[in-house]
């Protein structure tokens, strides 16, 4: 029998409905509306880096040249021209197959997990997935009742001998999902030779991937190896977005799938939403066609690269020995696990209450989460508020610790 709201409700729900789940980053990120409360736990892009000015101009040229293209129903697949600089970009970047026709532009990336997932996962299916591994994406599979099958990963991602035994460890597997560059939540960016390696193994597998790329051009020193579907056009579904490099209010992203994949996901976008706003995608085509991201993204990445440094000094001096990160070289996160007899997602309250937020790390686990783990953004607070942050968190953690040996001495 479908559930349903209460006793008296004549609205039954879908049996799927009680797999829907609120974000627990969302509910974290109310907790930063308490007064006081330093946040860096949501992955939001820094505000002050949005081109306000570019916006604006194109916004009125498009409203000047083409009004009433712009405010029309627009074509699913999404603006042809759009279409094309992201072909032709991501030809720069290794993937030389990419075609215009293979572009579908999406509402976020975020919409192409949800329609990657309608067109492949049955009720029962086995996904694989990173261990850790984002959470919106679980967020975005579960509805379609798969099973998960979690993936070993070590600080270079996946490693290709457990994506080996999934046919025996997970027969039927329809796809493994995998983000190579600055991973949400750790931070960890996949070198060449594990790429190469993760690429032969999921091959010999027959299990395609599902590569999100959102974070791939924010690198501090160096870029990163070209993607996955780089080497295996067919087997790659590559998800894209323009939320981190413009704005994450544009909902504006792209999937750019295999031909034996494409049409199921241009009818799974019809029956959802029709198109993308076409208005925005001409507006940010009028903002990219003539160079301007590669103007942009450097200022980016020379902000996001200082305010990580200042989080590395400040968790260096705050907190207590048996704390463990790697820095990051790209991205936006920090990935902390604490020493033992820490719980993070009991510290949270506490650290509130001290005037800092987090994000456990549990939630980021599709099995056995690690309860030692968070996850720091050091994108949207000044550098003096990262240190005074990091300092209220190390106190915290140290006050733990101090509570916990006390709680141990007779």
């Amino acid at each position: 029998m479908s559930p349903s709201t209460s006793p008296s409700s004549p609205w039954h729900m879908a049996q799927r409905a009680a797999r829907l789940n609120p974000s627990v980053i969302r509910e974290i990120l109310k907790l930063t509306e308490l007064p006081g409360v330093l946040s860096l736990a949501g992955g939001l892009p820094a505000a002050d880096t949005f081109p306000v000015e570019a916006m604006r101009e194109a916004t009125a040229r498009v409203l000047t040249e083409q009004p009433q293209a712009a405010l029309q129903y627009a074509a699913s697949e999404g603006y042809g021209p759009l279409r094309e600089w992201v072909a032709e970009r991501l030809r720069e970047q290794g993937m030389t197959h990419v075609k215009a026709e293979q572009v579908l532009m999406t509402t976020g990336s975020q919409q192409g997990l949800d329609l990657i997932a309608k067109v492949m996962v049955d009720a029962g299916a086995p996904v694989a997935v990173e261990t850790p591994t984002y959470l919106g994406a679980l967020q975005a599979f579960t509805p379609f009742e798969p099973i998960f099958a979690g993936v070993a990963s070590d600080g270079q991602g996946a490693l290709p001998e457990a994506i080996a035994r999934l046919p025996h460890d997970a027969p039927g597997t329809r796809f493994m999902y995998v983000l190579p560059n600055f991973q949400n939540p750790t931070g960890r960016v996949m070198p060449e030779a594990r790429r190469q390696a993760v690429v032969k193994a999921a091959q010999t597998a027959g299990i395609p991937l599902v590569e999100d790329n959102p974070y791939g051009d924010l690198w501090f020193d160096e870029a990163p190896p070209a993607p996955l579907a780089a080497r295996w056009a067919e087997g790659v579904a590559y998800l894209g977005s323009f939320s981190k490099v413009l704005a994450p209010g544009l909902r504006l992203g792209y999937v750019v799938a295999p031909p034996a994949l494409a049409p199921k996901l241009l009818q799974a976008k019809q029956a959802a939403d029709l198109h993308t706003p076409g208005f925005n995608q001409r507006i940010v085509y009028e903002v990219v066609k003539d160079g301007f991201l590669e103007r942009h993204i450097p200022t980016i990445r020379a902000q996001y690269k200082a305010q990580r440094d200042v989080m590395a000094e400040a968790l260096r001096e705050a907190m207590p020995a048996g704390t463990e990160w790697t820095q990051p070289e790209g991205g936006m996160f920090f990935w902390l696990r604490l020493p033992a007899g820490c719980r993070a997602m009991d510290l949270l309250p506490k650290a509130v209450a001290a005037g800092v937020a987090f994000v456990p790390g549990e939630p980021f686990y599709a099995h056995q989460p690690d309860p030692r783990t968070l996850r720091l953004s050091f994108v949207t607070l000044r550098p003096d508020e990262i240190r005074q942050a990091v300092a209220a968190l190390g106190r915290v953690v140290h006050q733990a610790l101090e509570d916990t040996l006390q709680a141990g001495t007779p």
